[in-house]
């Protein structure tokens, strides 16, 4: 076994220059095209124009949520018993992919409810297929990408993918849905979205070298994999611990929708307002990734979780109390920064925790337990400010905020020193 351990090592090591290009090509591309869809402009404003119903809008955000609810578990039985996930992740990847495509076909060939019902189902899927594929990708980059080099990894493919999407969703609200080209702009920015995302999964497959691992779970059914849920839960009582750090932060995003909503009764949300906004949100976005990768390479990832929470409270507070348009923009561009931190750090501490064999399932119970909350949240954030406000939104925010942070320091271990087993 201690050579079979030292063979794959150096596997990875030997292979490292042309995984990590892979690895690059395909999150800068996946993120540019995907970020034309997930963000919360595009798709949204798509809906709202062919079904003129606020409540549709929200319903198929919910359906995308459900669906990334329901499939990261089943993901994970059905690769962490093979000795290469490459075949799976092109299949999940390329499902996602279709899903985009269908949003566009559906424009020029549908029309009024068909079309409506036709994105609500895309919407679904696409939500099913991308739980699924966080899962297989997350695993791969932990086969092909040593402990020491995820971070910068991340922080590059973040920063350079997030100042792309940025550039490109001007151009093509201008451009595309501006213009209304070809008759269906919505349409035209979804396909370029399902090139550019194709392109990295492309990108991928050519330049990836998988290492068969020395060690392998036996194949399991759904079901019985289900019970040991508990088991595997308490036998890392930091991982343990930090899956309820995640549902906790994951509840604090619920006043995330209506920070700018919140802001446009402060200031004067003007064209040129809600730009800056925007440009501090993202451009703290691209930014701070460089500084959370370095940072996460040397310290490991607690410390830029517990900074980041500390960022995204102190940005909370400042956002509610303050009514001239620089501090706005430093709040914004606050909460930018805390939002890449929290997910660069998330997405990476949970590859540290644990077994090895035991790490689809760890990725897939936490991207679960993310998507329970991602989905409840907003809607009862929504239902609050109805009721009782903005402050009280806020308030219940930063309550849950400062319980993950409380748990993380007290009872959260750096993974790297302390996990039970090596990755």
């Amino acid at each position: 076994m201690e050579a079979k351990e030292a063979a794959y090592e150096k596997f990875v090591w030997d292979n490292l220059k042309r995984n990590y290009i892979g690895n690059y090509l395909h999150g800068m591309l996946g993120m540019t095209g995907f970020r034309l869809v997930n963000a919360p402009t595009f798709l949204p404003a798509y809906l709202h124009m062919i079904s003129g119903s606020n409540t549709i809008v929200g319903l198929g955000l919910a359906l995308q949520q459900v669906g990334s609810i329901v499939s990261p578990i089943v993901g994970a039985t059905q690769i962490e018993h093979r000795t290469k996930v490459m075949p799976a992740a092109m299949w999940m990847g390329g499902l996602a992919r279709l899903q985009i495509l269908g949003m566009a076909a559906s424009g020029w060939l549908l029309s009024g409810q068909s079309l409506v019902i036709a994105i609500l189902a895309f919407m679904f899927m696409f939500g099913l297929f991308m739980g699924a594929q966080r899962v297989v990708f997350g695993l791969l980059m932990a086969k092909v990408i040593p402990l020491s080099r995820r971070g910068r990894l991340q922080a590059w493919r973040n920063a350079t993918g997030g100042l792309i999407a940025a550039v490109l969703a001007y151009f093509a609200g201008r451009y595309f849905v501006g213009a209304n080209l070809f008759g269906n702009g919505y349409g035209v920015t979804f396909i370029f979205a399902f090139v550019l995302t194709s392109l990295g999964l492309s990108a991928l497959n050519l330049l990836l070298r998988e290492p068969e691992p020395p060690t392998l779970r036996a194949q399991t059914k759904l079901r019985d994999r289900i019970k040991d849920f508990p088991a595997l839960i308490a036998s890392d009582r930091g991982y343990m611990y930090f899956l309820i750090v995640q549902m906790l932060a994951t509840a604090g995003r619920l006043a995330v929708p209506f920070y700018i909503i919140y802001a446009g009764t402060t200031i004067e949300l003007n064209g040129r307002n809600l730009g800056l906004l925007s440009l501090a949100y993202l451009g703290a976005d691209t930014l701070s990734n460089l500084l959370w990768g370095y940072m996460g390479d040397k310290t490991g990832f607690r410390r830029i979780l517990l900074v980041s929470l500390v960022i995204w409270i102190a940005a909370t507070v400042l956002l509610m109390n303050v009514h001239l348009m620089p501090l706005t923009f430093l709040a914004f561009f606050g909460l930018g920064a805390a939002q890449s931190g929290y997910m660069m750090a998330a997405q990476t501490m949970i590859l540290e925790f644990g077994s090895r064999d035991e790490m689809p399932m760890r990725i897939a119970i936490s991207a679960t337990a993310e998507g329970i909350m991602a989905a409840i949240g907003p809607l009862a954030g929504g239902i609050m400010a109805s009721t009782l406000g903005f402050p009280v939104v806020f308030g219940v925010s930063i309550g849950f905020l400062v319980a993950a942070l409380l748990l993380l320091i007290v009872a959260v271990k750096e993974p790297r020193t302390a996990r039970v087993g090596r990755i």
